[in-house]
């Protein structure tokens, strides 16, 4: 593999020219697309959609393929890799973290699907765009012979703009009429849905997370999965795709992706903040806003928990990745409390930058501060069900006190 010089290349799109680009690589050229990204946040919101520029930023950097298989030419990235790629990108902007955290997650997701499945997205292209909107009561599908009927409108598709196949949440009366539903993912290609413009929001505007609606669409069995398949390794794509990223239960680890773009929006701002404070005059007479005493506590604050939080987030990530290492898989425990110790983290990010917001004074109330697109931006993740705080501790709660989880796709 040949990735071009650091020094000589990095103002050209073709960073890494051939796939499956070491870990390092990617981190490194997702921070050297920082500075981009913050020149173009603000049209980014406005436009309420990545550019084409950013697409392909993201593809010729080897960023799209990081989480397809090493046995496609993908970099089969683990998930504390995947942290870092996309809380940088969030440093950036938040609405491109976001977007890039549901493409690299779904990517990861989609390997789980039968081989078939698999070369019908990665046939033609490894950068293949996959996004993902699942919201499991949004969607009903119905058994047919061959495969199934899907029918919904799904809110919050990320990404779906760019996205040339989709995996969708549904809920599937269970056969044989035994009662009650079962849950499954499909996955759709760009035909068969359409984009409906709902997203006029105060948050994460550039995301374009518009409704996306399938009518009467029929889904062929190799095509979707089961949710409780994806909960050990017995998915068809474990067959052919055997790393132990692959191995861990992917809704026991949807902390870790909507967690990236909360750490990365928290860390963009806390360095922002001490940048612009160093040297920053109050408007009240000449007085440098670092010797006030609240200022250097609020700031101290900040990163700290900012820093709490990437430790707590990195610890889970390796941990669960070393227990599929081990040849086991996680227990009900394990995956409860990183769900909740995720929402604990994404909670500290939260709080830095509602007291770095706060210490900006009315500047920070200008649009053209980061700090007021950060303080949107970072609510707007946090209102993600898997950073509830709330949410989360009850499940991990309940299990600690020797209930059952309340959280099926655990």
């Amino acid at each position: 593999m040949t990735c071009r010089s650091r020094k000589r290349s990095l103002s050209m799109i073709n960073y890494c020219e051939s796939p499956g680009a070491p870990e390092a690589e990617l981190i490194s050229y997702a921070e050297y697309l920082i500075p981009k990204l913050r020149n173009r946040a603000p049209s980014c919101e406005k436009t309420r959609r990545l550019s084409d520029e950013t697409i392909s930023d993201l593809v010729q950097g080897g960023l799209i393929r990081s989480t397809v298989p090493k046995r496609l030419g993908g970099s089969e990235i683990g998930y504390h890799t995947a942290m870092l790629i996309c809380a940088a990108i969030s440093r950036g902007c938040g609405s491109t973290g976001l977007v890039t955290a549901n493409m690299l997650g779904c990517t990861l997701t989609a390997a789980l699907w039968p081989e078939k499945a698999q070369d019908e997205i990665w046939g033609k292209s490894i950068d293949t765009i996959i996004t993902g909107t699942l919201i499991f009561p949004k969607g009903k599908a119905k058994k047919v012979e061959g495969g199934y009927i899907l029918s919904g409108r799904w809110p919050f598709g990320s990404g779906i703009l760019a996205s040339s196949w989709n995996i969708f949440g549904a809920a599937v009366e269970a056969e044989h009429n035994q009662g009650g539903q079962e849950l499954r993912m499909f996955l759709v290609p760009k035909k068969d849905w359409s984009t409906i413009d709902t997203w006029q929001t105060a948050i994460l505007r550039g995301t374009g997370s518009h409704d996306v609606e399938v009518n009467d669409k029929f889904v062929p069995s190799y095509r979707t999965i089961s949710v409780e398949q994806q909960l050990g390794d017995c998915a068809p794509g474990c067959k052919i795709n055997t790393g132990p990223v692959y191995k861990l239960p992917i809704f026991s680890m949807f902390f870790s992706w909507i967690g990236s773009v909360v750490l990365g929006i928290a860390q963009g701002s806390v360095d922002d903040f001490i940048n612009v404070t160093k040297t920053r005059v109050t408007d009240h007479g000449a007085y440098n806003l670092r010797d006030f005493t609240p200022i250097q506590i609020k700031v101290a604050d900040a990163r700290m928990s900012v820093d709490t939080a990437r430790r707590i987030y990195l610890q889970n990530c390796d941990e669960a990745m070393g227990i599929v290492q081990s040849n086991r898989l996680p227990t009900i425990d394990e995956r409860t409390r990183w769900r909740g110790e995720g929402a604990f983290a994404a909670r500290l990010c939260v709080n830095a930058v509602d007291l770095l917001f706060t210490a900006s004074g009315g500047g920070g109330l200008y649009d053209r501060n980061p700090i007021s697109r950060a303080f949107r931006d970072i609510h707007g993740a946090h209102a993600q069900i898997t950073q509830s705080f709330d949410v989360n501790a009850t499940t991990y709660g309940r299990v600690l006190l020797g209930m059952e989880s309340d959280n099926s796709l655990l």
